[in-house]
């Protein structure tokens, strides 16, 4: 199946039974999502989402985190991986974001990546989710499922590459969306350690079912649409 052929499977089969996803971390303003993105680093949107309640009634604005050490905000993410560095990263952000940028969370990947503990994948999300722009932040879930998937190739072994690799066949528009689509798919069906293959809708354009268990049953595809690509 030849790579275009694949990244329409993929766009008919969401953009039909998963039209209007989201991300899973609650935030009520983009300095909220910011600090949650952050925060969930190598960490669990679960996890994250039970803290920033009462981080963010310590740490309602910009302003507010601004003049708080590391040392007072760590108490609040002890439980959150890497939570020293993370303290460091918030205290920080906050500064620079009253000094810098009049307690606004930018909207430019160039601008977000000035801020502590704000990488490409984290400014990918922002953008994407805030501002709507096409970036497609690539963390493990997206990295893993769209190898397995065969929708980038084997040459594609960093992040970047994988990146430019989906951003090159997907629709601008549909874009931000594809980022949730891959990420919720790994993180529920095409796991890391045992994949989930005998339930995944997607099977049917798998490269990796197809390497591990032949071509399903013509039952067993998933019904085709059609989305432009």
């Amino acid at each position: 199946m030849r790579k275009p052929e694949r990244f329409r499977h993929f766009l008919n089969y969401f953009t039909t039974h998963f039209p209007e996803p989201k991300t899973e971390l609650h935030y009520g303003n983009p300095y909220e999502l910011i600090v949650a993105v952050v925060l969930s680093a190598q960490c669990t949107d679960k996890r994250v989402n039970q803290i920033m309640p009462a981080l963010l009634e310590q740490f309602p604005t910009p302003a507010h985190l601004a003049l708080a050490s590391a040392e007072e905000i760590f108490p609040f993410i002890r439980s959150v991986s890497y939570p020293n560095n993370k303290a460091k990263h918030l205290a920080g952000l906050g500064r620079l974001l009253v000094e810098e940028f009049n307690s606004e969370v930018p909207s430019t990947i160039e601008e977000l990546q000035r801020l502590p503990g704000v990488g490409r994948k984290t400014a990918n999300v922002i953008v994407s989710v805030i501002y709507n722009q096409p970036a497609m932040a690539v963390d493990t879930h997206v990295f893993r499922v769209s190898h397995r998937l065969g929708l980038v190739t084997q040459k594609a072994t960093t992040p970047l590459a994988v990146e430019k690799e989906l951003v090159h066949y997907i629709p601008e528009a549909l874009i931000p969306k594809a980022h949730h689509w891959l990420i919720l798919h790994g993180r529920y069906v095409c796991v890391a350690r045992t994949p989930k293959c005998a339930i995944c809708p997607l099977k049917g354009f798998c490269k990796y079912y197809a390497s591990h268990f032949g071509k399903p049953s013509a039952e067993e595809k998933s019904p085709d649409h059609n989305v432009e690509i």
